[in-house]
Parts: C-alpha cells; sequence; structure tokens
C-alpha cells in the first residue's frame, strides 16, 4: 500500500475504474474469440459429461470444458511432472487470468501496484476426490484443496508478487471479488487489479446440487414456464481493472468502466431466494444509484438465471420491481455455459464487457413460454450492431447472498 494522507485518500476515493483486458475460459471457448463465435452461432457448451469421472455422466448434462488436465498444462507450457502441484480449477483459472492480463497488455513491472482477487466455491476438490478414490493419495492434495491454491498458482503463474485474496460466497463469488477489487483501487490500495472467478466441475458439486433436486436432466431453459433446474458448469472470467488516471495514460486501453455495484443480503433462507426478489431488487437498485443513472438507461441486462423455479420467479418478480415497465432485453448466458458456481460472476462480467465492445445483445436458449403471472420474456436472437451503452450483471448465492454489476461504455 501507498502512502498518502487524507488529502490522496479522498482523491483515490473518486477513482473511475475502467476495464482495460478481458480473459474467459469455458465450455464455449477457451478464449474470448472462441466464445463470441459460440454466440454467435448460438452454440451451447452444454452436453454430455466427458472428462469428469461421476457416477450421473448419463443422467446429468454438464457445460463441462472438454480438454483433460494434461491438456490444460501443455497449453500454460506447464511440464507434466508437475501435474499433482494443480488442481483443475487453478489450471482453468490461470489460461483466462493470461488472457485478460495480454489484452490488457500489461508486460513486465511498470511500477505500478497490482492485486489479484479472485473467487471460487469448491477449490482444489477435484483432485482431493480423485486422490481419495486412488485409495493411496498423494498428501500433496492437502495443499491443493483450500480455496486459496488456486488464487496463488494464478499469481505465481503471472509473476504477481503483490496483495492477493480469495473471495468465495456461493454464486455471487466472482462478483463480490470484483468488488473487493474496485475498493482496493477507490481507496488507494492498488493501481490496478485483476479479479474474476474460477471452478471446476466436481463430483462433490454434482452430487450436492443433486440431492437438492434443482439439476436438470435436460438443457436449462431460464425463464420458462416448464424450467426444471440447472445444469452445472466449469470456467473461469477474469477483468483487468484498473484506475482511470492509470488507463488514460496510454491511448485505446480502455474498454468500458466498471460504474456501479452492491452486495446485498436478505438471509431469506439456506437456498431459496425469497418470492418478492427483495434482495436481488436492493442490490439492483444500489448499484444503479451508485452509478448515477436512471433504470431506464441500462441497455441490457445478464441475469443470474439459472433456470431453477425459485431462482427465475424470484429474480423476474425484482426485475419488474426495478424497471417497471421500461424492463430492457435480458438473457441468461447460463444456457450456454451451465452454471459455473464461483466463476459465474465472472465469466458473466466478460460478457456484458463484450455485449459492450462488441454491440450485441446475447440471446438466451431453449425458451418458449413466459412463466406464469411474470409474462416477461428474455431476448432469444442474436443483434449485433446495437448501441450498447450500460449493462447490467446479477449474481445471486444461497444464504441471500446478492451482488450486481453495472459497466457502461463511458
Amino acid at each position: 500500500m501507498k502512502a498518502g494522507g487524507p488529502e490522496k485518500d479522498l482523491c483515490t476515493m473518486n477513482r473511475d475504474i475502467w476495464i482495460t483486458g478481458i480473459g474467459v475460459a469455458s465450455s464455449i471457448g477457451m478464449d474470448v474469440r472462441q466464445t463470441l463465435d459460440s454466440f454467435r452461432a448460438k452454440r451451447t457448451g452444454i452436453g454430455k459429461i466427458e472428462i469428469l469421472e461421476t457416477i450421473h455422466r448419463s443422467g446429468f448434462k454438464a457445460g463441462e470444458i472438454k480438454h483433460t488436465n494434461a491438456e490444460l498444462m501443455r497449453m500454460l507450457g506447464i511440464s507434466p511432472e508437475r501435474q499433482p502441484d494443480y488442481s483443475r480449477t487453478a489450471l482453468i483459472g490461470m489460461i483466462a487470468a493470461r488472457e485478460a492480463i495480454l489484452h490488457a497488455g500489461l508486460t513486465g513491472d511498470d511500477g505500478l501496484t497490482t492485486a489479484v482477487v479472485s473467487a471460487t466455491t469448491v477449490g482444489g476438490m477435484d483432485r482431493t476426490e480423485r486422490e481419495l478414490a486412488a485409495g493411496d493419495p498423494d498428501p500433496g492434495f492437502i495443499r491443493t484443496h483450500p480455496c486459496g491454491d488456486s488464487t496463488e498458482k494464478i499469481c505465481d503463474f503471472l509473476g504477481l508478487p503483490g496483495y492477493r485474496s480469495t473471495v468465495s460466497t456461493a454464486c455471487s463469488s466472482g462478483a463480490n471479488a470484483i468488488i473487493h477489487g474496485a475498493h482496493l483501487i477507490r481507496h488507494g490500495m492498488a493501481d490496478r487489479v485483476i479479479a474474476g472467478g474460477v471452478d471446476a466441475l466436481s463430483r462433490f458439486t454434482i452430487n450436492g446440487f443433486n440431492s437438492l433436486m434443482i439439476l436438470d436432466r435436460e438443457a436449462c431453459r431460464p425463464f420458462d414456464q416448464d424450467r426444471r433446474g440447472l445444469n452445472l458448469g466449469e470456467g473461469a472470467g477474469f477483468l483487468v481493472m484498473e484506475a482511470g488516471d492509470i488507463a488514460a495514460r496510454e491511448e485505446g486501453r480502455r474498454v468500458c468502466r466498471l460504474s456501479g455495484y452492491a452486495n446485498t443480503n436478505d438471509a431469506y433462507h439456506q437456498t431459496a431466494s425469497s418470492p418478492d426478489g427483495e434482495g436481488a431488487c436492493t442490490a439492483m437498485s444500489r448499484a444503479i444509484g451508485m452509478s448515477g443513472m436512471d433504470p431506464k438507461e441500462i441497455d441490457y441486462i445478464n441475469a443470474h438465471g439459472t433456470g431453477t423455479e425459485n431462482n427465475d420467479a424470484s429474480e423476474g418478480a425484482a426485475l419488474i420491481r426495478v424497471f417497471r415497465e421500461h424492463l430492457p432485453p435480458f438473457s441468461s448466458t447460463k444456457s450456454f455455459t451451465g452454471h459455473t458456481l464461483g466463476a459465474a460472476a465472472g465469466l458473466e462480467a466478460v460478457f456484458s464487457v463484450l455485449a459492450i465492445r462488441e454491440g450485441m445483445l446475447i440471446p438466451g436458449l431453449n425458451f418458449l413460454t413466459p412463466i406464469d403471472g411474470l409474462g416477461i420474456c428474455p431476448h432469444t436472437e442474436l443483434a449485433e450492431g446495437m448501441d450498447i451503452k450500460n449493462v447490467l450483471s446479477n449474481s445471486f448465492g444461497f444464504g441471500g447472498n446478492n451482488s450486481t454489476l453495472i459497466f457502461s461504455k463511458h
């Protein structure tokens, strides 16, 4: 942390936060270009489970990255002998974070303070499961199991020795990592933050969500009357966020601005959202208030949209409460990637940035019938060449943890 008195603190509190780099890895693409190709082709990544060893392979579909851990290591240039040192979560996160840094054009030590805030829910669970199933486990899995290990691996791989932190607040984790990063910049504790989330599929999550009876055996149908649950997925999404005065030093580096954010907790239930969408409504309203804009200025909403009966009804009610007759186009990109848990908000932050950069309304897939009593319909067709100025992205987690991010072109 750099030294500074009250004057400096007041100055940094007013810092604008700009996105200068994005990186992504998921079942629809291992980089931004592949991801855009999938959106344009309306090509989902949800399908048969092939990599993860689970008794539910024939029972449930998932948004699985179709690369083995050995293949991921080759993409990263890591020796096969080091495979025991890495969980799948760490490898996926390293791929996405590397792309974000390359996109931002960051090279070497430029004298700026750079922090890393990563989110995850399962940490190294995938490796722990494999070792314990083998019967004679390598005790090294104890080092890769904690949530913070994937963050440490990302920092070491990218050569970032400074502040690093790991956030785990269920399905809002990635958004809260971005919010934490924003606070670091605004309070002068960092000039730049690489923030987002990463999670890998594991038997733990499939079995856990199956026990809650909220997994769909077919492709999920967010906001559809006949929705039957979610599909799990895996992936990573990271942003490079920089203080406005830093990002402005070099022409053309600024992609868009993080103009508003909020986190609330209505503590309604351990896993369910409140029927009236109180927590979601408050998060959206506060984020819009922070941005200084009117709800009518939001051009697109990347909804949380899990495809579960409870979430979609609750979020739908909240959208109506906040936007009333001015509800903008909205969709759930989880119909492409599945629900990637701690990575979801990181991925969807990248998608929100792409919506602005590409002038794109991302379609929701598999929708047919509006939910009874709500009558709202997600956007279902790709639209390009749009003037998308402001995008709102929702992420809601178990325990009533609700987070909203707003990205703006200017």
